[in-house]
């Protein structure tokens, strides 16, 4: 007699371990919080975790940490990603197979439920009035890197029209570089207010050519950073680089999670300034953004 068809998610496609935990992770869908901050150091989790009430699991497998616990009566997971967006593929996909997938029967539930991820990070500037130390929200982003090419990524009109302005004021149209975009959750945006630059954040593939540095290897694309500095559309200015942001909102979006990234100013790449105390000003941040947390 014949088996009959599985129609669940094969295990090539899902890999767990003997514990069922999901593979890159290292964790059971118990660990882990319906509010998630997401940080690049594995270090950072224990600089967001120490201010936690309690503390119920900590979990590292590679540069995957994550420590879970409460502020109060808010129950939060702390996760390191790793620097890059192809780091944020694996977190964002495994967290939401430990939300929205039955691990034990591989099928995906009939009720999804929504995560809150809010991104703590570090970024350089693109204006000289953003100071190292300030924080800028990312009200969209748009990736110059290639995760998000191998999804569906559906865009609203809003972002179509400001990824054409892009490309054209870029002059990155029929170029190597294929940029798209992502908007942020409007929800999540509104629980922060003045102390935060709001604006376009561009996720770059890399730290040095990509984001415009020349050491001894010349960029390919040396007007780059001039570009992006005087782009403005429906008065959106891009403000920052950094590595990780598109493809947290572009897997958020086609997830159904709502996604927020934060970032603090190392470095301003037009008055060539950097901050002084890094751990300093990302304490702020940290502590910053919990209390918001807390108050949501």
């Amino acid at each position: 007699m014949n088996a009959l068809p599985f129609h669940g998610i094969e295990a090539s496609e899902l890999l767990l371990t003997n514990k069922g935990a999901v593979y890159h992770l290292n964790l059971v869908p118990a660990q882990l919080a319906d509010i998630i901050i997401t940080v690049g150091d594995p270090a950072r989790v224990q600089a967001v975790s120490k201010y936690f009430d309690k503390i119920e699991c900590t979990v590292s497998h590679r540069e995957f940490v994550t420590h879970t616990g409460y502020i109060g009566a808010k129950r939060i997971s702390v996760i390191s990603t790793g620097i890059g967006t192809d780091n944020i593929d694996i977190v964002l996909n495994e967290i939401d197979a430990l939300t929205n997938i039955d691990l034990s029967t591989r099928k995906i539930k009939l009720q999804t439920k929504q995560l809150k991820i809010i991104r703590l990070g570090t970024c350089g500037a693109l204006h000289k009035n953003i100071q190292p130390g300030e924080l800028v929200l990312s009200a969209y982003a748009i990736g110059l890197d290639n995760l998000m090419h191998y999804y569906k990524l559906p865009n609203n009109t809003d972002e179509q029209y400001i990824l054409h302005e892009f490309s054209l004021h870029t002059r990155l149209v029929n170029s190597i570089i294929t940029p798209y975009i992502a908007e942020a959750s409007i929800q999540l945006r509104k629980y922060f207010g003045k102390d935060f630059h709001h604006g376009i954040t561009i996720t770059s593939p890399g730290f040095f050519a990509p984001q415009g540095r020349a050491l001894r290897a010349q960029p390919a694309f040396p007007h780059l950073v001039d570009a992006l500095a005087t782009f403005n559309s429906r008065d959106m200015q891009v403000l920052n680089f950094e590595m990780e942001t598109s493809g947290l909102y572009g897997l958020g979006k086609i997830l159904g999670h709502q996604c927020v990234s934060i970032s603090t100013v190392t470095n301003n790449r037009i008055t060539t300034q950097a901050i002084h105390d890094m751990d300093v000003a990302v304490d702020d941040m940290i502590r910053k953004t919990l209390a918001i947390i807390a108050g949501m």
